[in-house]
């Protein structure tokens, strides 16, 4: 059975009395309690805040007492000025250094066309006007087809090395920040995977370089001289290679392999004996044409059975392009120097064969004019193309957050983050205790 309030027994005894009872009074009292409960409560999140904050900051002073406390927004901005102030350094580099750097980057990408399409195969053709006349043709056709192409790529890899050379150099710094590290290489990788050479450099490039290869004078002794220069430093190159592939065709020597216990394999043993019987071919015709005849190597067979090696013709095929690659090498670096000094009779017209001389002249002419263009084009428009790149790349990083906590890491950064997260809940839970005692 319900009760009237007035019934009860605390107001019947005086403990309650009835100005205390009031619907007006009442809700004051429970908001006074529920607002002193809130309070205690603020206060005690706030001192528990206050805590945590202490901790991490000390935790701060330990692990980096000389670094400013900066969150991701802040150190992707400074990311963001470092990678386009290393842009603005490629103006540093000379006109002359960025000529050499392309010079090799080209010739590094061309050297095997130039012998294996061009060189070795005018030179198989006999005499010095066959030669001339098959380099003509072929290097027509490369200048009309991919040598632009190639060009481009050369100043393209170009550009992304002395780019990422200066990322590195920087990055070899006494006071470098290797927080940066991620974020740099991602920004740099991605504008290299957007950045493409303006189309219309490679048909500039191709009536400069056919012009430089057309081009049958060498002028002076100077450019005498430097095209022999040209062609021994790049025989010599691929006689190193043609050895290295000489060497694991046949394997260990006899002394090698009594002073470092070195095996031939049975192919090896195979392979060396063939090689002795082509070198007493190529002894005894020093032009001998570059294919072997069907009674040569049916003779190579018969004296190799003749001590229990069974050999087929493929086999033997093999061993000779080898060895006449090495061969033939050795001649070309043999006549080159013949040549060194065969100016003034080169140019009186004697019997004089340096026509190998002529065409490392006009692809040396060719390299240098097609190096100062790209310089050009670096300079003049895609440094510049590239800066533009970046700058989007680091727009569009700079409002994608997942992208900052993916190449921002580490404890530095999330103890940044967090101490940055910590104070503002402490300052506003301050605010709002403020706020209650002045309500109060």
């Amino acid at each position: 059975m319900k009760k009237n309030f007035s019934e009860g027994r605390d107001y019947s005894n005086g403990v309650v009395k009835s100005t205390q009872v009031t619907t007006k009074n009442l809700s004051l009292a429970i908001a006074d309690c529920f607002w002193k409960m809130v309070k205690e409560t603020v206060e005690q999140q706030a001192d528990a805040f206050k805590a945590r904050r202490f901790n991490l900051e000390t935790e701060w002073k330990n692990n980096f007492p000389r670094i400013r406390e900066q969150d991701r927004d802040e150190l992707f901005e400074r990311a963001r000025a470092e990678i386009l102030d290393e842009v603005v350094n490629l103006s540093q580099v000379s006109p002359k250094q960025w000529e050499e750097k392309l010079l090799e980057k080209l010739w590094e990408k061309v050297s095997n066309h130039v012998f294996e399409n061009v060189y070795i195969p005018a030179a198989q053709t006999g005499s010095a006007e066959t030669f001339n006349t098959a380099v003509d043709i072929k290097l027509r056709q490369w200048a009309e087809s991919a040598l632009p192409s190639q060009s481009v790529e050369s100043g393209w890899e170009t550009l992304k090395s002395e780019f990422k050379h200066f990322l590195k150099k920087a990055s070899e710094a006494p006071d470098h920040d290797d927080i940066f590290d991620q974020l740099k290489e991602a920004v740099v990788n991605e504008a290299i995977q957007r950045h493409t050479w303006e189309d219309k450099a490679s048909d500039m490039l191709r009536v400069i370089q056919l012009n430089a290869l057309e081009d049958r004078t060498i002028g002076d002794k100077r450019d005498w001289d430097q095209a022999v220069k040209f062609l021994e430093s790049s025989v010599k190159a691929k006689l190193k290679e043609s050895e290295r592939t000489l060497k694991d065709l046949i394997g260990p020597s006899a002394k090698e392999r009594w002073l470092y216990w070195q095996n031939q394999t049975e192919d090896q043993s195979k392979s060396r004996s063939v090689k002795n019987e082509l070198d007493k071919i190529l002894y005894s015709n020093d032009k001998h044409p570059p294919t072997l005849s069907y009674d040569e190597l049916t003779t190579i067979k018969q004296n190799l059975q003749r001590n229990n090696i069974e050999v087929d013709a493929d086999f033997i095929r093999n061993v000779w392009n080898a060895t006449y690659r090495h061969h033939y090498l050795q001649k070309s670096l043999g006549k080159a120097y013949d040549c060194r000094k065969a100016f003034y009779l080169y140019h009186q017209q004697a019997d004089v064969d340096c026509s190998d001389v002529l065409l490392f002249h006009r692809i040396s002419q060719m390299m240098k004019v097609t190096s100062n263009a790209l310089r050009q084009q670096i300079t003049n428009r895609e440094a510049r193309r590239l800066d533009k790149e970046i700058k989007d790349v680091l727009e569009d990083y700079s409002q994608d957050n997942d992208k900052k906590v993916q190449l921002l890491t580490g404890r530095r950064v999330t103890l940044a983050e967090e101490l940055k997260r910590v104070r503002q809940i402490q300052e506003k839970l301050e605010e709002f205790i403020q706020a209650l005692n002045k309500e109060k």
